[in-house]
Parts: C-alpha cells; structure tokens; sequence
C-alpha cells in the first residue's frame, strides 16, 4: 500500500472490529449481565459515560461532548501527524490510537456512552477483584501508547550510539 494508507485502514479496522464487537454485546447480552468466559475472564454488557476507569461517569452528562471533542481533536493532529512519513511503530502506534479514539467518539455521539464488555478479574476465594470494564477501542489505544513508547525508546537509543 502507497503512503501511509495502510495505517488509516489499520485505523479503520480497528474503528470496524470495536462497532461490530459493541454492536454483539449490545444485541446479545442484556445491560448487567455477564457471561463467565473462563476462571479470570467474562463477557459484560456495561455502558460508561465517562472515561477510562470511569473517570467523570457520575458527571450531568457534558462529559459525553468533552470526551467527543477531545476524540475528535486527537483525531485531527494523528491524521495530520500520518500525513509524514514516519516509522512502523510509529505509525501502527497512530493508527491504533486513531482507531481506538475514533470507536469509543462513535459510541459516544450515537448513544451517549461507551459500552464496556471485557471484564478480567482475579479471584481468593469467594472474593473477586476485577479490572474495570473495557473494549477493544480501549485495548486498541493501550497497544497505540504502547507502541509509541516503545518507538521512542528505540529512537533514544538510536540517537545515543
């Protein structure tokens, strides 16, 4: 693929693959139930209007438009900043994160929320400790960070032999 197109498909599947997830646990599973997956892993119907670790979910609802326009902002500088040619990593790094923001803006401008359904625990016992509820556009920014990080600490050591 020519350019760097091949990162805004990386991006647009990502977009696809977080809608078409959301959209199954949406018509499959009811809102709170969970489907126990394996002995540290469900499937979860959890909606979040705010952010990460549902940062400002108990807010009056403008939440919705500031988490948007910041998804919509980072937009605009990765689609800029992949108009330049750059590294793999970098650019897989971009493209996850523009794919990542772009399903969780999606989600938030066609319902208001987020909807969550990855739910990992730990358990002790009758005692359960469980990772917030997350998605795949969630898991996608996470492996975009930590790409750039990882092209960054690469670049440094380039720059310093």
């Amino acid at each position: 693929m020519r350019g760097n197109a091949r990162w805004l498909l990386l991006a647009a599947v990502v977009v696809g693959a977080d809608q078409l997830s959301k959209w199954w646990v949406r018509s499959t599973l009811p809102l709170g139930d969970a489907l126990p997956l394996a002995p540290f892993f469900n499937l979860v119907h959890a909606e979040n209007p705010g952010a990460a670790f549902s940062f400002l979910a108990a807010a009056d609802g403008w939440q919705r438009w500031l988490f948007t326009a910041l998804a919509l902002g980072a937009t605009a500088v990765i689609v800029v900043l992949l108009r330049r040619p750059r590294r793999a990593l970098f650019g897989a790094g971009l493209a996850c994160v523009l794919g990542g923001a772009l399903g969780n803006a999606i989600d938030r401008l066609l319902h208001g929320h987020v909807t969550d359904f990855l739910d990992f625990y730990l358990s002790r016992g009758a005692t359960q400790w469980h990772w917030p509820a997350f998605n795949l556009a969630d898991s996608a920014i996470a492996i975009g960070v930590a790409l750039l990080l990882l092209d960054e600490w690469r670049q440094s050591r380039a720059r310093t032999s």
